[in-house]
């Protein structure tokens, strides 16, 4: 037996002068998002395991494959927070934050937790900074959201990134879409265990990275193609404000988050320099959440930034970015 020990496989560690760095991005992070008068809230690590059951969705594989549960003394089912969002709704219910003035406007950051095969960009132990504007379905409201994950990353001197968006509409458009969707993938030759995926939730194979996957699904119906007039409208509106913030982006109708509680307008920012493991951020509306976990009937939207991911694309050591 060695008598060293090491860090657990798959986890980031942060050793001057790394750790500076690691600093620097956070406090950067933050400063667009004090300026729009969020605020910051600190959550446990660990929350009740239906929280995120119930939440983040029980057929993702968030919580099929990758969340750290454990039984506490009193036989309570507990899970390292592998994501945001359930959390920060958790904790406004629960301290009746959604009664006071709207929207919630917060902010957040610190580790996060995933059982996943450990490799380059993906972390059993990683960080994030995120915000949470809960309260408003205003779409000039989404503009800000994405406007203050953008300029965070331009303060930060990130150069090669790119703004993907797209919108998921309200439920009679998704509900049209699974329809079509549903009766294109009948047709399609898949093994048993795709099959079931894509009887859980079809949008997945949207991002199944096997190329006959990938070619298969190339002609399959888009869900923007079935937004209903109020979401084509809504989203027409957070391009506009977009535009008017002079923030650059694509529309990428094949876009898949792999959360199940994001409707309308959701986002993604990719790195050119990451290969697959491409994104560094994203997020998007949740407009049925709160509701779910039991609170009022209020819209939402937020992101998560990977600052990992941040990380490895900072080269503030050399006084330059990329």
């Amino acid at each position: 037996m060695s008598s060293k020990f090491v860090a657990p496989k798959g986890v980031s560690e942060y050793l001057p002068p790394k750790s500076n760095v690691f600093d620097r991005i956070i406090q950067t992070l933050k400063i667009p998002a004090l300026a729009a008068g969020y605020e910051l809230i600190e959550l446990p690590i660990f929350e009740d395991t239906d929280l995120f059951t119930r939440g983040v969705g029980a057929s993702t594989d968030v919580v099929t494959k990758e969340m750290y549960t454990f039984e506490d003394r009193g036989g309570r089912s507990l899970t390292l927070r592998p994501e945001g969002t359930a959390g920060v709704i958790r904790a406004v219910i629960e301290h009746g934050l959604d009664r006071g003035a709207l929207p919630v406007k917060l902010f957040y950051h610190g580790p996060f937790f995933r059982a996943e095969r450990p490799q380059a960009g993906r972390y059993r132990q990683f960080y994030q900074f995120g915000i949470e504007a809960i309260g408003s379905d205003d779409p000039y409201l989404d503009a800000e959201v994405i406007s203050i994950a953008y300029q965070g990353y331009r303060k930060l001197g990130l150069n090669n990134f790119q703004l993907q968006i797209t919108s998921l509409g309200d439920s009679d458009s998704r509900v049209a879409h699974r329809k079509d969707l549903d009766t294109f993938i009948a047709r399609l030759d898949l093994d048993a265990e795709t099959r079931n995926r894509a009887e859980k939730n079809p949008l997945r194979l949207f991002d199944d990275k096997r190329e006959e996957i990938k070619s298969a699904m190339s002609k399959a119906p888009l869900l923007l193609d079935y937004l209903n007039d109020e979401s084509r409208e809504n989203f027409e509106q957070v391009k506009s404000a977009l535009d008017s913030l002079e923030i650059t982006y694509q529309v990428n109708p094949r876009m898949v988050r792999g959360l199940d509680y994001y409707t309308g307008t959701t986002f993604e920012f990719v790195h050119s320099g990451l290969g697959a493991q491409s994104g560094i951020g994203g997020g998007g509306r949740y407009d049925g959440l709160m509701e779910l976990l039991g609170g009022s009937k209020l819209s939402g939207i937020g992101f998560g930034l990977g600052i990992d991911r941040i990380q490895s694309k900072a080269c503030w050591l050399g006084g330059k970015a990329t």
